[in-house]
């Protein structure tokens, strides 16, 4: 099967076509019509239309703009989670990178002791792509992800620590507000993936202490 979530498809027998909001099995798909009602239907049975983009997909393959920027970012790498433009009961997943790093981003998930290699790719500064798509509905039996991701740079800065990240989302991961995800130019769920340093301040520490005792 070549199709996708959000794939704009059309029906071979009937006058009919919609957006992919599921997939069922590996022969059978869910097609969400324009009455919002999802069809069950043979993946044999429907065709792609070409020239259909989603806006996740123009977003996503747009080249980013190059700002100057005063300063090098080195944090900021997150899992954003946004919902299909056509259809809320689809989930996208990018990876959003908005430190000054080049990052080499890999995903794999696991489901029943099963692993699948998902998305292998360079990822560039300020920049964001998507890595997965899974039905919102769903989120309980999600499979877990692995993510790892290797910082670089030409610039004459020490590279971070790789990031190896193991996690099964949860519906309480989504139980936060949106927030906007201005790479993305839309809202969605950020999950942070690069932790920042912790900054101890030596005065405070000591003044913590004698405080205890």
């Amino acid at each position: 099967m070549n199709f996708k979530l959000g794939d704009f498809v059309r029906f071979v027998d009937e006058n009919l076509e919609g957006y992919i909001t599921r997939i069922i099995d590996k022969d059978t798909i869910g097609v969400t019509d324009a009455n919002d009602f999802e069809i069950p239907v043979l993946a044999s049975k429907v065709t792609l239309v070409h020239g259909e983009v989603t806006d996740n997909d123009v977003v996503t393959n747009r080249p980013a703009p190059v700002t100057p920027q005063t300063e090098f970012i080195k944090d900021g790498v997150f899992l954003a989670i946004v919902t299909d433009q056509h259809s809320n009961s689809v989930a996208h997943f990018h990876i959003v990178n908005e430190t000054s790093f080049q990052l080499l981003i890999s995903l794999t998930t696991e489901k029943g002791g099963d692993f699948k290699g998902e998305f292998a790719n360079i990822l560039a500064p300020h920049s964001t792509k998507k890595i997965y798509s899974d039905h919102l509905g769903d989120i309980q039996i999600w499979p877990k992800f692995i993510i790892e991701a290797l910082f670089n740079t030409v610039a004459n800065i020490e590279p971070k620590p790789p990031i190896v990240i193991k996690r099964s989302l949860k519906g309480k991961d989504l139980s936060v507000a949106k927030v906007d995800i201005a790479l993305l130019k839309q809202k969605g769920w950020l999950i942070r993936l690069d932790e920042t340093e912790a900054l101890i301040d030596p005065q405070k520490l000591k003044e913590s202490f004698f405080k205890s005792h």
